[in-house]
């Protein structure tokens, strides 16, 4: 005989299965972007991080790119190299009147000769996380747009994964102010390697227009995201605080498929506790995802440990995926 009780107790289990279930999907589904490579362990930008990255199991590594004096694509995350390369020393007379050195002045040949070290605070000339890999040991380089590719893609053929690559098109203005369409190249190279069509990609700009461009001009089918800044570090000249309301979101949406907010963007401060605005809420019902940037150890809120900061990102937050510069915790934690 079956009583009432075990009716209802079996209905409760039940329903504690259907939502375990649903739980591990949506955790399952969410995208782990490779900060930089490995950027944590290893200098940003390398192809040694990649292919640490890549044997993590994240699902997209991210390159930054930007361009050459002879019309090379290179992988750096600025337009400058003083920060991450001993460009100084190698070339001592060639940086500009504001005294930096930039990309766009040195052939892929130059750049070639360069060593590529953890990143300095040009103000103090100290490390910005001197915690991390030892400054100038071993020998690093810049890589190509080309190389990045074709080892991801080497790697996705003998370890039989299908890690995609999340791109930056970096400073689109300022290339062409210079003469150059960083826009252009890019997609084009992209497309020689069979991206329009692979569906593991995303392509991510600060600037609208690029976006845009791409999208019209260029017709793309490849998933575009809109970064977006704090309007104070002079990234582009959109307007990023607009973007974060519901009618910029809406926007966004006419041209985007994503966004990729500053972390600190998508919560407030009160009394000591981490409270979620309504950015993902409304980006979400603008049918955008969300990519915030930057997951790391060394940037977690005060009082948060990793797990602590990881819970309120997928499950208060419910963000879609995260960029990390140590995306193998990431792995972990959503395994």
């Amino acid at each position: 005989m079956v009583t009432h009780t075990g009716i209802k107790m079996k209905l409760l289990l039940q329903c504690a299965a259907i939502l375990f279930i649903t739980s591990c999907a949506t955790k399952e589904q969410k995208e782990i972007i490779a900060h930089r490579s490995a950027s944590g362990y290893l200098p940003e930008h390398t192809l040694e991080g990649a292919a640490m990255a890549h044997a993590w199991g994240v699902d997209f590594i991210e390159p930054d790119v930007v361009m050459t004096k002879d019309n090379e694509l290179v992988i750096l995350h600025d337009h400058h190299l003083d920060t991450t390369t001993n460009v100084a020393k190698v070339f001592p007379n060639r940086a500009r009147k504001d005294g930096r050195y930039y990309v766009i002045d040195f052939s892929l040949k130059e750049l070639k000769t360069l060593k590529v070290h953890e990143r300095l605070d040009l103000s103090t000339k100290k490390r910005v996380f001197p915690e991390r890999f030892e400054f100038n040991k071993s020998r690093f380089e810049i890589p190509t747009l080309t190389e990045f590719i074709e080892l991801v893609q080497g790697l996705n053929k003998t370890t039989k994964r299908n890690v995609g690559i999340y791109p930056e098109i970096k400073k689109p203005e300022f290339h062409l102010s210079e003469g150059k369409d960083i826009t252009k190249a890019v997609i084009t190279t992209l497309r020689n390697y069979g991206y329009e069509e692979s569906g593991n990609i995303y392509i991510q700009s600060f600037w609208p227009a690029t976006l845009k461009r791409l999208k019209t001009e260029f017709k793309t089918s490849i998933p575009l995201v809109q970064l977006i800044a704090s309007d104070s570090w002079n990234e582009s000249s959109a307007n990023y605080e607009e973007m974060l309301t519901k009618e910029g979101l809406k926007e966004i949406s006419t041209y985007a498929d994503a966004i990729g907010p500053w972390l600190n963007q998508l919560y407030v401060l009160k009394k000591g506790e981490i409270i979620p605005n309504n950015v993902v809420s409304n980006a979400h019902e603008a049918g955008l995802k969300v990519h915030p940037y930057t997951h790391r150890l060394e940037q977690l809120p005060k009082g948060m440990t990793n797990k602590m900061f990881l819970d309120f990102v997928f499950d208060e937050l419910e963000v879609d995926g995260i960029f990390s510069d140590y995306a193998d915790l990431v792995v972990k934690y959503l395994d």
